[in-house]
């Protein structure tokens, strides 16, 4: 009885441990935006950035937010944003999808070869392939458009690869009795595992999202119109040309620029923990 008491503690001490070392973390990783926000409200910001940082503004309005809101470069390169940021993730998530299930319940040759070749992909940076894509895109003509933007990602060894190891869960009774009822392989995929992979598409929603939103270099160097930037070019381009003179505005600017992210999180989180969770059990 006692040492069931004593190891309850034990366990209750360790949970609080657990929780406040967590806390401090999440405090220390949240603070640079919390900060961000503070000094989009701080209308003092404009003149000179505070310092010492500080997280309640000295002079709290909505002023900042009122004149970026009504730029109209921020809501043409939202725009933007916006189109390339839909476009790349259907194309990307939809051919992921395919090609996870094509990797997983596929028997065809070569399969192991051509999985092993798509996570070589991973080793390879953005850099190296700056150089050929530009030609590629430069000898078709379709440099200065979206196209560059959101092409590329239609093969992504991390989420192919994601979708492989998820597919990899479901059971293969599933397909064994949806052919036995005479279903070919793209009526499989679509009445079968398709409606079972929401967690893994939701997750992979998020993180082609994020890097399609917050892709920066490669816009740089096939974008030269100014009416095409994308958010993370216009917020660069501001930062340049303003510097730490107007520091509220920027910061509001960086602000209104991330909420895209945290809404779409927001309303999918629940999904990437299902994900999660389903990760580790094994279909039979």
């Amino acid at each position: 009885m006692f040492k069931t008491m004593t190891h309850k503690k034990a366990e209750k001490i360790t949970m609080y441990v657990k929780f406040t070392v967590l806390l401090v973390f999440g405090i220390i990783l949240m603070a640079p935006f919390i900060w961000m926000v503070s000094v989009g409200f701080d209308r003092t910001a404009n003149i000179a950035m505070p310092f010492p940082p500080r997280l309640i503004p000295e002079e709290i309005s909505s002023f900042n937010f009122g004149i970026v809101m009504e730029n109209g470069r921020l809501i043409q390169s939202y725009i933007n944003s916006a189109i390339v940021t839909i476009t790349s993730v259907l194309i990307g998530v939809s051919s992921s999808l395919l090609a996870g299930y094509a990797f997983s319940k596929g028997r065809f040759k070569g399969k192991k070869v051509l999985f092993v070749l798509v996570l070589c992909t991973l080793m390879i940076p953005m850099e190296p392939r700056l150089i050929p894509l530009y030609k590629l895109f430069n000898s078709v003509d379709l440099l200065n458009t979206f196209w560059p933007l959101v092409l590329p990602p239609i093969i992504n060894g991390m989420l192919i690869f994601l979708c492989k190891q998820f597919f990899d869960q479901l059971p293969d009774t599933l397909r064994e009795a949806a052919q036995i009822d005479g279903a070919g392989e793209f009526k499989i995929f679509f009445r079968v595992y398709f409606p079972l992979a929401g967690p893994i598409a939701a997750t992979m929603v998020i993180l082609a999202f994020i890097w399609s939103w917050n892709d920066f270099l490669w816009p740089l160097v096939v974008l030269n119109s100014q009416d095409l930037h994308t958010v993370p070019l216009y917020l660069a381009s501001f930062s340049l040309e303003n510097g730490t003179s107007l520091g509220g505005l920027t910061m509001a600017l960086a602000t209104v620029s991330v909420l895209p992210i945290i809404v779409l999180y927001l309303f999918l989180q629940r999904y990437i923990i299902q994900s999660i969770a389903l990760s580790g059990v094994k279909g039979e």
